[in-house]
């Protein structure tokens, strides 16, 4: 008979345990048989000894398996997903998921809210007025087959142990483990039923990974697990030194996502999303290399292809699509503010992390879970690493909603500055791509 004190004990003492100890240990710590404290030592003994890549496989496996797992073979074959670790101005998913759906390939997402400085791609749809991220398993199904694309909330039987452990994990300094952060990600991922999964795993200031080591580390082992499990895996290591794009807060990025897939975004958004997209058309084998799926896709954008497809799927989630013409629809901040360049010369860092937690004291973001925020509020970047700025030249845009939350934003933007006199060069935007 197995008891959870000796499982404890074992990955204390660093041995490897068995497919059958994980199990127990994660489906009874999710039926409520295994208490918190013991879950809580279990996982303290995981972050000091670690897990082998198969103890890794095993964990994220019971942990997917703690619920219902999503079989979406019956409306395709091969369904796509593609996640994101996070960051500052990251609203890939809502250029990427069309982009690719209008190429004929379906993309199925279930994605979560912001939480702290990393924004969530659920509260940038809703901004969208009538946008609606709520679905039953068997809606998330119709949609995907009838449109070939959907992104909505997680249900709450998809992946219970994960909520479970991550919830303990946030008070008992048990985050910061490769192995636990591995399986959390990836037994939502397998859960929700996706065949092919792109992971962007962002490095820098404003990433949870800040040595692009750590982000590798991170990315390498979800690729196996992903594996492990029969799914087709690539990541994308991505900078986050400095803020995706130039807009920063739900509806202004929801903006941007709508210029970019009209042909008219950031040069820098755009060769993201393009690089994480033409991952997924390499997936699904829709081309013989990634420089041909980026063609693919400039076309689909050239075409007006990309920008349909958003409509149809803002309409079958019972959104506005008349956003498409008209971000005004959104909602609109009722302060717009410049912020000038306190002095000459060029930008020689932005830090991603500050401007994050300047949008989230403008109301952009949420200190706890369930918080309200302020969809309207936000910044938009004029000037990143490499520009050259005069004197009084706006650095960037800030919309506020309240005085006095607009002034504490204003300190923080102006601390994400340094300057330099001679020319700077901006990191590279794609460190690496592991297939």
């Amino acid at each position: 008979m197995m008891r959870a004190v000796d499982i404890i004990r074992k990955k204390r003492d660093g041995a490897e345990l068995s497919k059958e100890e994980i199990e127990f240990m994660v489906w009874g710590f999710t039926r409520g048989d295994i208490p918190d404290y013991q879950m809580s030592a279990w996982m303290m003994a995981i972050v000091w000894r670690g897990m082998t890549e198969r103890e890794t496989v095993d964990l994220t496996l019971a942990m997917a398996h703690s619920g219902d797992v999503l079989d979406l073979s019956a409306i395709a074959p091969l369904v796509l997903d593609k996640h994101s670790t996070g960051g500052v101005g990251d609203k890939t998913t809502l250029v990427v998921a069309p982009l690719v759906a209008s190429l004929g390939l379906p993309v199925g997402k279930m994605s979560g809210r912001g939480l702290g400085f990393s924004g969530g791609t659920l509260d940038k749809l809703e901004s969208i007025p009538g946008f609606n991220v709520n679905w039953t398993r068997q809606q998330f199904m119709d949609l995907l087959r009838d449109h070939g694309i959907v992104v909505a909330g997680q249900s709450a039987d998809l992946a219970p142990a994960d909520g479970k452990m991550y919830a303990l994990r946030d008070v008992t300094a048990t985050v910061e483990s490769l192995p636990l952060i591995a399986s959390s990600v990836m037994s939502k991922k397998i859960a929700a039923g996706a065949t092919a999964i792109v992971l962007d795993v962002k490095t820098g200031r404003g990433a949870f990974m800040k040595t692009e080591q750590e982000a590798i580390a991170l990315a390498e082992t979800m690729v196996k697990i992903g594996r492990g499990a029969g799914r087709r895996m690539a990541a994308v290591i991505s900078d986050m030194e400095q803020p995706l794009g130039y807009a920063v807060g739900n509806a202004l990025e929801v903006a941007e996502a709508i210029a970019t897939l009209q042909g008219r975004g950031p040069a820098d958004f755009t060769e993201h999303c393009l690089v994480v997209a033409a991952e997924m058309l390499l997936l699904a084998e829709k081309c013989p290399h990634a420089e041909a799926g980026k063609a693919l896709l400039r076309e689909a954008i050239a075409s007006g292809r990309a920008i349909a497809k958003f409509r149809e799927w803002v309409r079958a989630q019972g959104g506005d699509d008349h956003v498409v013409e008209n971000t005004g629809l959104m909602p609109q901040a009722r302060l717009v503010q410049d912020l000038p360049s306190p002095q000459s010369g060029y930008v020689a860092t932005l830090d991603a992390m500050k401007v994050g937690l300047a949008t989230v004291a403008l109301g952009a973001g949420r200190q706890r879970k369930g918080e309200e925020i302020d969809r309207a509020v936000g910044v938009v970047l004029k000037k990143k690493v490499g520009d050259r700025v005069e004197k009084g030249e706006p650095l960037l845009v800030i919309h506020a909603n309240d005085e006095s939350r607009l002034a504490e934003a204003r300190e923080q933007l102006l601390a994400a500055y340094t300057w330099s006199d001679a020319p700077v060069k901006p990191a590279p935007l794609i460190r690496q791509i592991i297939r």
